[in-house]
């Protein structure tokens, strides 16, 4: 399962973080995962001990390159290749929590009915 040398993307791959290695590539090139604080390449080759940060969505995770291996295998295997820090793991758990209780974006009652449409017209064309 280790090897000498591998590709970052095909790691990822291989890790499981993304479904196919142009999904890695282009998260890659998009600055969504950093090594040592830095945008990489996709040609960058991970050692064992390094600090990877990869953002996906609205999670960020931390992790810690354990293995090198460019065959994607099933998940518990690809879950030996890295290990997540115990702060990006609460983290995305405190996250998961306020995204759910609603509270990173504006809660509604739905759509607005005719009479509020109406009256926010009407206040609108006040303020001018």
């Amino acid at each position: 399962m280790s090897q000498e040398k591998v590709r970052l993307d095909k790691w990822l791959w291989a890790a499981r973080f993304f479904k196919t290695r142009r999904l890695a590539k282009e998260a890659i090139d998009g600055g969504k995962v950093h090594c040592r604080g830095e945008r990489c390449k996709p040609s960058k080759e991970p050692r064992i001990g390094e600090e990877l940060v990869i953002r996906q969505g609205y999670d960020q995770r931390t992790v810690i390159v354990e293995q090198l291996s460019g065959v994607r295998r099933g998940a518990p295997q690809a879950q030996l290749l890295y290990r997540e820090t115990e702060e990006s793991i609460a983290a995305r758990e405190h996250a998961a929590a306020l995204r759910k209780a609603g509270a990173l974006g504006v809660q509604t009652a739905g759509r607005p009915t005719k009479k509020q449409r109406r009256d926010f017209m009407r206040f609108r064309d006040r303020q001018d």
